[in-house]
């Protein structure tokens, strides 16, 4: 069934076909960025409301900040890819040039980033279609779950495949919203059309307006820019040469992006498009557009699919960082593994489960994502920019100056930013963030520090001793004389030096007992035979006490050889009495000991 699903194993020497090029790139790691048109400017409005009708009239002027803030950034990125084509983004620059303690931030900051990416994107895509399609809103946590289910099995089956499948809604989604904007500038269908939903504008004039509401709308209108970072913490997910081909579609992502943020700010102003309850602003955009007939039902329906695949993004990036993380003893070994499919599974699975928390969480609403989503993410981008202009302070490359000034200004308008986000969105939710990435550093501190204390005990990177031959003695556990004892005895008796056959008698079965030392006399194999009196109802206990008396040692070791039956079909696993899951758990933590399982397949049930 699983091989169904996620598809055959792939070879090492099939790795090339997974990676992915420019416009692939688009919808495996820049789909969340291109995406945020669909609510970065919503949020915006929704921040300006609060200051009246006349407050709206800034939202140009503050998109206009806004895209200049993502100019910054797609530059400061390109040298980030240049820099570091490992991968691994603002975690991969801070460790470089930033010490231990900063590069734990920006790993807490990507991975909060990450993960509030899949439920911001998959919620926007359930509220437009619930906005287009008001009889679905009921169902919006189990839609939203549905639609991280199929992102998560399609990431399993590999980038490529995923990015591949991901590639066609990803153009539709480009080509409706610029489509949308040149007729909504040229020639609208339906300049005048009346919106439903109740206007979300507070009746205040322009007396309301101050830096704080300005800010608090620049804070809101800036997780448009979420997902910029992805494609330079997964440039090892590119074809070759990479590098290059990582900085074009960082390049085409800032420029698309950039073209839809401005273009749909100016038709804002243009129909005067007011937040209105359950009445998204690019629906109302593309209503005025186009008018509400089939193109609209169209397009609602390709941007409800593209918002909810923007998730995609993270399952691209989270688990490159989530190995990089492992690399560096940070997270659990297993996340720097690849699976069958050469994707990293656990880093996969990890990020599907934290998503479905939060959708569950928030019961998929995006009003309570939002104000937790843009931190992250702008931590990620200071310390990135602070860590690149260290490194071109420490290289003194050619043109070092002006990048190393690229590098700062960058800096110190997403560490700004940050600020901003953090003041004004606190109470609305943002204190979580601010909660969750301590919490996350001190997992990887925990980590660290287990992994650097196994270390220590186990000597790694010290020469050691020569191996030394010791006795080994066999001990084999059985209920009655049979084929899968005679065949645990042969393996024990290749093994070993001295063999012991073990099975246990409860106290009020004597007849068991010497009807088994009957049979053991007739049989003979040549192996002595061991029976353990038992005055409670367990096969453990004794075991433990007798493997005790044979004082295992360094030299002298004991292997427990457990025989054990597998059925053909699983569901008869239940039938049998799994006494290998019972001893393997009491000997677990039993020095000198190995436990080992002979397994008999039955060929016919």
């Amino acid at each position: 069934m699983v091989r169904l699903v996620l598809g055959r194993p792939l070879r090492s020497s099939e790795a090339a076909a997974e990676e992915i090029g420019p416009v692939e790139g688009l919808s495996a790691l820049s789909l969340d960025a291109l995406t945020s048109v669909a609510y970065g400017p919503q949020a915006l409005l929704v921040a300006l409301g609060a200051g009246g009708l006349a407050a709206l009239r800034l939202s140009p002027w503050i998109s206009l900040a806004i895209v200049g803030l993502l100019c910054l950034l797609v530059a400061s990125y390109l040298q980030v890819i240049v820099a570091f084509p490992g991968g691994g983004g603002a975690y991969a620059v801070a460790r470089a040039h930033l010490g231990s303690s900063l590069s734990l931030l920006a790993g807490a900051a990507l991975i909060v980033d990450y993960t509030l990416t899949v439920a911001v994107s998959i919620a926007a895509g359930v509220a437009s279609l619930t906005s287009a399609f008001p009889g679905l809103y009921p169902w919006s946590v189990p839609i939203c779950l549905g639609i991280l289910a199929v992102i998560t099995v399609l990431n399993l089956r590999g980038l490529g495949e995923g990015a591949r499948a991901f590639l066609l809604p990803t153009l539709g989604f480009i080509a409706a919203v610029l489509v949308v904007i040149a007729v909504g500038l040229i020639h609208p269908f339906a300049p005048d059309l009346k919106q439903f939903g109740a206007a979300q504008v507070a009746t205040r004039g322009l007396q309301a307006i101050g830096v704080l509401l300005i800010l608090q709308a620049f804070s809101a209108g800036c997780s448009a820019l979420t997902g910029v970072e992805a494609i330079a913490n997964g440039v090892p997910l590119f074809h070759k040469p990479r590098v290059r081909t990582a900085r074009q579609t960082e390049l085409l992502l800032g420029l698309l992006l950039a073209a839809m943020l401005l273009g749909l700010a100016v038709l804002v102003q243009k129909f005067h498009v007011e937040p209105r309850a359950g009445n998204a602003v690019l629906n109302q955009i593309v209503a005025f557009a186009l008018g509400r007939g089939w193109l609209f039902d169209g397009i609602s329906l390709l941007v409800t699919v593209a918002l909810a695949l923007a998730a995609n993004t993270s399952f691209g990036g989270l688990p490159v960082l989530a190995s990089l993380l492992a690399a560096d003893h940070r997270l659990p070994h297993s996340f720097a593994v690849r699976g069958d499919r050469l994707v990293f599974t656990y880093g996969i699975l990890a990020l599907a489960v934290l998503a479905a928390v939060l959708l569950v969480a928030t019961g998929g609403n995006t009003n309570s994502l939002i104000p937790l989503f843009a931190i992250g993410v702008f931590t990620g981008f200071t310390l990135a920019q602070s860590g690149m202009v260290r490194h071109w302070l420490g290289g003194q490359e050619r043109g070092w100056r002006w990048r190393a000034g690229l590098n700062a200004a960058g800096a110190t308008a997403s560490g700004v930013s940050t600020l901003i986000f953090v003041l004004t969105k606190f109470r609305e939710g943002a204190w979580v963030v601010v909660i969750a990435m301590p919490l996350l550093i001190l997992l990887f501190v925990r980590v660290q520090r287990y992994y650097r204390r196994v270390g220590a005990e186990l000597r790694l990177g010290a020469r050691p001793a020569k191996p030394a031959r010791g006795r080994s003695i066999v001990v084999v556990p059985f209920t009655e004389v049979s084929k899968l004892t005679r065949e645990a005895l042969s393996q024990a008796l290749s093994m070993g030096d001295e063999v012991h056959a073990v099975t246990v008698v409860f106290a009020e079965d004597e007849d068991r007992r010497r009807a088994v030392e009957t049979e053991w006399a007739r049989w003979d194999p040549g192996v002595d035979l061991v029976v353990l009196n038992s005055q409670y109802h367990s096969v453990a206990r004794p075991l433990i006490r007798y493997i005790g008396s044979l004082k295992p040692s360094p030299t002298r070791r004991v292997v427990l050889l457990i025989p054990v039956i597998e059925p053909r079909r699983f569901w008869h696993r239940a039938l049998h009495n799994h006494l290998d899951l019972v001893l393997s758990a009491a000997f677990r933590r039993r020095r000198n000991v190995v436990v080992a399982r002979l397994t008999l397949p039955l060929r016919s049930e």
